[in-house]
C-alpha cells in the first residue's frame, strides 16, 4: 500500500477547478441548477479525481517520478464538502517504472477506480 490522500472537495476547490479547466458547467457550482436535477448538491468535476490520484501517486514516489498513464472509471457521483480518500497499492514494480492500482472512496462508497504508470 502506499500512503492514501484524503481530501474534503469544498464549492471554493470545485470553483477554483473550474476557473484552472475552463469547465464552468453548472453541476460543479450551482446550487439552484442542481436543485432543479434533483442532486444533494454540486458534483464534483470527474477529472478533479483524477488530479488528486495523480498527486497521491507523484506524492508517493518524489519529484523525480514521471506519471506516463493515468485511466480511471467513475462509478458514483462525489458532491461538495465529501471527503474523498485515494487509496492504491503497487501492482508491479522495476528499477525504472511501477504501475499502482487505485480507488477513490467517500466513507465507504466507491466513486472511482483506476491504474496509474509512473516512470522512476
Amino acid at each position: 500500500m502506499i500512503s492514501a490522500l484524503e481530501r474534503t472537495i469544498t464549492l471554493t476547490d470545485m470553483v477554483a477547478y473550474a476557473g484552472a479547466t475552463w469547465d464552468w458547467h453548472p453541476l460543479h457550482y450551482d446550487g439552484g441548477f442542481v436543485a432543479k436535477k434533483k442532486l444533494p448538491g454540486p458534483v464534483v468535476d470527474g477529472q478533479m479525481l483524477g488530479a488528486l490520484m495523480a498527486e497521491q501517486v507523484l506524492d508517493h514516489f518524489g519529484p523525480r517520478a514521471f506519471l506516463t498513464a493515468l485511466s480511471f472509471r467513475f462509478t458514483s457521483m462525489v458532491f461538495a464538502g465529501e471527503t474523498v480518500r485515494v487509496e492504491g497499492a503497487i501492482a508491479e514494480q522495476d528499477d525504472t517504472s511501477a504501475r499502482i492500482k487505485q480507488r477513490v472512496l467517500v466513507g465507504d462508497r466507491l466513486a472511482a477506480e483506476g491504474e496509474a504508470k509512473v516512470r522512476l
